[in-house]
């Protein structure tokens, strides 16, 4: 059960503690606190962990403090779309507003490989009226001798160039608890310039104990990409982790399942499960085409596969595209023959805003059914 507390809680901390107060008498009844913090106001939330079958919601909503009770019957406790839930499906970070109803594009670098690359990337973002982009600092592989990234030593200037061109959020993948704090010292040496969403990587999907860290950090949102190998419902359980720790907000990335099945592209795309996603939590949806598709391949209408597929996530909702570019992807020191040209972002970006124009004249239509 969750306790959805009025916005001027802080004006009553008297009546506050009240709450708290009869909540710690009821028997076998543990509290959670979170609070969500908006760009103008902020909510506070209490769930209720225990056998909370026989507590009466008019009671619960009768005590100190609170607004809205709802009822969970979900396992996704704090991210799930529960029965009579109104709680918002949106979140705002560094100017930015992230939820199942926005759509953002995260071009950029897979690996961040050098400072004259991350210009040319980043000015090109600018050119083409974007404010969000992907740099790979840390990049775990499947081989111990491939390039696993730059890692601090390239932050700074990575951060200083994401100021100088206006990005506003980047997503970074992090691997161990000790990234958080390089990140965050390389924020503050070069005075906070861009905000940054902490990526967690396909194979860490399960490292439970790093979800756990990053989920206790509430500065940066965090986009948790779905495990190859496991099930959906796992995948969502994953994301629940980090929002049970205190930071439920959170992107859910589909990146294509790991099967022969998918075959010729890298994995097979999961695109379908958008809306499934969006039915089963409140958490805004990515799509990862470059990693699905994993080539530039393209079909006799002469439009690439990872476009094809990007399309299809898009028009059934998706709220992020996360996609490689690479000013010279011969020379990218990661996944370069999956990554598109930077004379193809404004090509991209227009193929994009096609398909989310049919997207919302779908919703449109279907809202004229009802």
């Amino acid at each position: 059960m969750i306790l959805i507390l009025g916005t001027n809680v802080a004006e009553k901390p008297e009546e506050y503690q009240q709450l708290l107060a009869h909540l710690a008498t009821m028997p076998g009844i543990r509290t959670r606190v979170h609070v969500e913090q908006g760009s103008e106001q902020s909510v506070t939330e209490i769930y209720l962990i225990g056998n909370t079958k026989a507590l009466n919601i008019s009671d619960m909503q009768s005590l100190p403090c609170v607004d809205r009770v709802v009822r969970v019957s979900e396992d996704y406790r704090i991210l799930g779309r529960h029965k009579d839930d109104q709680r918002a499906t949106h979140f705002e970070y560094n100017g930015m507003r992230f939820g199942q109803d926005t759509l953002q594009v995260f071009a950029g670098l897979c690996a961040v490989d050098n400072r004259e690359h991350v210009e040319m990337m980043l000015r090109a973002l600018r050119d083409n009226g974007q404010v969000c982009t992907r740099m790979g600092a840390y990049k775990p592989r499947t081989s111990p001798y491939a390039f696993q990234g730059h890692g601090k030593n390239c932050l700074s200037y990575v951060f200083e160039l994401a100021g100088k061109y206006g990005i506003k959020v980047m997503a970074m993948e992090i691997t161990h608890e000790s990234h958080l704090d390089e990140i965050n010292e390389a924020l503050h040496q070069t005075g906070n310039p861009t905000g940054v969403m902490l990526q967690i990587g396909t194979r860490n999907t399960q490292n439970f104990e790093l979800l756990k860290i990053v989920g206790r950090q509430t500065e940066m949102p965090v986009l948790l990409k779905r495990g190859f190998g496991i099930t959906l419902d796992e995948s969502l359980n994953a994301a629940e982790y980090l929002a049970s720790e205190g930071n439920s907000r959170v992107v859910f990335c589909l990146r294509g399942m790991k099967t022969n099945m998918g075959d010729p592209h890298r994995n097979f795309v999961d695109f379908a499960h958008v809306p499934v996603v969006k039915r089963l939590t409140r958490m805004p949806v990515c799509i990862d085409p470059s990693h699905s598709v994993g080539t530039r391949a393209a079909s006799p209408d002469g439009i690439m596969d990872m476009m094809h597929v990007t399309a299809q996530g898009v028009l059934a909702g998706a709220n992020m595209v996360l996609v490689d570019f690479h000013p010279v992807p011969t020379e990218a020191l990661v996944d370069g023959p999956q990554a598109m040209l930077m004379n193809e972002l404004p090509y991209f970006l227009e193929d994009v805003q096609i398909a989310r124009e049919a997207y919302l004249k779908r919703v449109e239509l279907r809202q004229r059914q009802e």
